[in-house]
């Protein structure tokens, strides 16, 4: 059985697009007074969409509205039909609550397993979980999907090292899933333990978390696998699985049959051509407890106007390359953290974990220091040609100075969670 419809052209496509379009505006227009005010303060009704370019006519909505009225504020159905909630942190303490029906769940459980095929599991796969359950989205949508498809779920949940090394022997684990950080940690905990004769992972899906390719090298070097995949999605998306890269990883391929996806200059809203960085804004065709339209996700990506070398007929937009909140600004230069992770990644001799540290001198003049790690078989005496070759490197790309520490391998901790990157003291507090 295939998840997939591979038969599925182009035409045909965005013919299922304008369907979903039209029906979600017409959902919540009727069954969501959120969603009726944006509408009408935009003198919009649902008989005004009738093509994919009308779209653009849409009042667009951010992660302030889903605090809004909160729990429910985007409810479109009544909660008879809610069967499950989950939840995201929120900005100002409150959680984003995303609301899911029977359908929701069942549509999410098989654009997962969409996901696993495209990865080229089979049944006799057994997937080990290693991200959070709960409100979370992530170890719900993993589970679903893996059950969906029909291999075996091994969920564990972000657990400590020993629980998970124990798994991955005794279950004969062959695909596990986590954050990269924890596949890092993972990664180098085996190496340390010697069990890689011992285990039987062969591909590892990544989410929940960017990461670069030297990150993705490094875990597959030290885990010995075939693959790393990529796997893209929000808690307000449903979850986890809106898309993943193939194994020829010149994409991901996001299902478009389920959400259109717009990427936009994130000042102007306007759309940038294929190929260009933009803010990537999301629309939801089928979801109904919860349902989003032009959700400026903040994510920074573009879409890829070419075809993969796979017989996928679902296009594909880039790896996340950063986000529009998770940019900061030195001495008049707009920087992502993604920039430098670029930089380090094609310097030979610079491991993948690094930290950014931002700090006002005595001069009032800011000062970016990065610590970054050597790698495991690096000598110490490079470090100062190492620290002069990143310092010269960040200067040419980046058009900024920094001081650079190299640091030994291992010394910048490890997460089950989300790495953090950015520590910025220049107003009195680390953020």
């Amino acid at each position: 059985m295939s998840f997939i419809p591979y038969d599925l052209d182009e035409k045909r496509l965005k013919e299922i697009q304008l369907e979903g379009l039209k029906w979600t505006v017409a959902h919540v227009y009727k069954n969501s007074p959120f969603y009726k005010e944006k509408l009408e303060n935009a003198s919009i009704k649902p008989e005004d969409i009738r093509s994919l370019e009308h779209i653009k006519h849409l009042p667009f909505i951010d992660t302030h509205d889903l605090e809004k009225e909160y729990p429910f504020p985007l409810r479109a159905v009544p909660f008879e039909e809610i069967v499950r909630i989950h939840a995201s942190s929120g900005t100002t303490g409150k959680r984003k609550i995303l609301c899911y029906t029977q359908k929701d769940i069942d549509v999410w459980a098989d654009f997962f397993a969409r996901c696993y095929e495209l990865a080229g599991l089979t049944q006799e796969d057994r997937v080990q979980i290693a991200v959070g359950y709960g409100l979370w989205t992530a170890g719900a949508g993993f589970q679903a999907g893996v059950e969906r498809f029909g291999a075996m779920a091994v969920p564990i949940g972000p657990a400590n090292a020993e629980m998970h090394c124990e798994m991955m022997i005794d279950m004969e684990t062959t695909v596990f899933c986590s954050t990269a950080s924890m596949a890092l940690l993972m990664a180098e905990e085996i190496q340390r333990r010697n069990l890689e004769a011992k285990i039987k992972v062969k591909k590892i899906i990544l989410g929940a978390e960017r990461h670069s390719a030297s990150m993705r090298s490094r875990i597959k070097e030290l885990m010995g696998v075939e693959h790393v995949f990529d796997i893209y999605g929000l808690t307000e998306l449903y979850g986890p699985g809106t898309g993943l890269d193939c194994s020829h990883h010149q994409g991901i391929h996001y299902w478009a049959d389920h959400f259109i996806f717009e990427v936009l200059d994130p000042v102007t809203l306007k759309t940038v051509p294929p190929g260009e960085p933009g803010e990537l804004v999301i629309t939801t065709l089928s979801k109904e407890g919860s349902p989003l339209i032009r959700y400026r996700t903040h994510d920074i990506t573009r879409i890829l106007d070419r075809t993969c070398s796979c017989s996928t007929p679902f296009p594909m937009h880039d790896r996340i390359l950063g986000r529009t909140d998770d940019m900061f600004t030195y001495r008049a230069v707009n920087i992502f953290p993604s920039q430098i992770d670029h930089v380090l990644s094609n310097i030979k001799g610079i491991g993948s974990e690094f930290q950014i540290h931002l700090k006002k001198q005595d001069s009032g003049r800011d000062l970016m220091t990065i610590r970054v790690e050597r790698t495991t078989e690096g000598d110490k005496a490079d470090d100062v040609y190492l620290a002069e070759h990143l310092a010269t490197e960040i200067r040419r790309k980046i058009l900024v100075r920094s001081q650079i520490e190299i640091v030994a391998h291992g010394t910048l901790p490890r997460t089950q969670k989300k790495s953090r990157r950015v520590f910025d003291s220049r107003n009195g507090d680390a953020t």
